[in-house]
């Protein structure tokens, strides 16, 4: 089992690493990323010792509803890019905790790590998403999020910045990295202890944003929503869990998964199409 990369939209699902998936891989089809090297490494490790390699729930899986797609613009769709991985896995987690079927289930996941997404959850789909990568939602530790297009406009035809110095103040360097220098939750929170004003308000900027995230796919899930999943890194931290639950808890109850299960899920991946239990994709 490997990580999938950025690949053309598929469905959530196991996929062996073969023909064209490979191929998109090696080249990158939607864009140049460290997870498009997991299947490549997959394949040549179970190559070399005779067993099927394949990939699980990659960034690109796509299972959003026809109205979710639009953004106002025809030339600029909305799209999937979320970790899917970790968000399908927790989710899976919860339901097998309180033995339901995933696909019985409203949830809003939310992933907070380096990029932050939440999804909602309906019967087994996740039928809407934040771009978790370059361009929906709060901001994170390393990404603006969503950023008033008018003024983005202006600043990309000032002549200040290239092309590539203007995205890399999107992802990469934005959010927290922007406005205090630190992408490391950790940082602000010593910030926070230590009196700095500005490090408090940044970290409430955040909850307030993730917030404002977790109502819009509780009115996409009309209202009914079974559990909120609280996941990534930054699910450790008690100060924005708390914040979190003062805003939405009125939603839904909150799970929190601190951390990342996706070592596990790629493992939980192959299990179920060892056992027969889930048939491989086509990519």
């Amino acid at each position: 089992m490997g990580r999938g990369g950025l690949l053309k939209p598929i469905p959530s699902g196991t996929y062996a690493v073969e023909g064209e998936l490979l191929h998109d891989l090696e080249i990158g089809v939607q864009g140049q990323h460290a997870s498009n090297l997991g299947g490549i490494l997959a394949k040549e490790i179970g190559d070399s010792i005779g067993v099927p390699s394949y990939i699980c729930d990659p960034v690109t899986v796509d299972e959003l509803e026809a109205p979710a797609r639009y953004s106002g613009v025809p030339e600029l769709p909305r799209i999937s890019i979320f970790h899917a991985l970790n968000q399908k896995a927790v989710a899976r987690r919860y339901a097998n905790e309180i033995n339901k079927p995933y696909d019985s289930l409203n949830l809003i996941v939310v992933h907070m790590g380096g990029g932050v997404s939440v999804g909602a959850h309906k019967n087994g789909k996740v039928i809407d998403v934040f771009n978790a990568l370059d361009g929906d939602g709060a901001f994170s530790p390393e990404r603006a999020g969503a950023v008033p297009p008018g003024a983005l406009i202006k600043m990309c035809f000032s002549g200040d910045y290239t092309e590539k110095e203007v995205y890399k103040k999107i992802v990469g360097n934005g959010g927290f990295n922007a406005y205090i220098g630190t992408n490391d939750m950790r940082d602000v929170e010593k910030l926070v202890d230590e009196g700095d004003e500005k490090a408090k308000e940044i970290r409430t900027a955040f909850i307030f944003q993730l917030a404002k995230d977790i109502g819009s796919m509780a009115a996409v899930l009309n209202g009914k929503v079974d559990r909120i999943i609280a996941t990534g890194g930054i699910a450790y931290d008690e100060a924005v869990v708390n914040g979190l639950k003062e805003h939405c808890e009125w939603i839904a109850p909150f799970t929190v998964y601190p951390g990342e299960d996706e070592l596990l899920a790629l493992a939980q991946g192959g299990l179920r199409v060892m056992r027969g239990e889930e048939k491989p994709g086509v990519y």
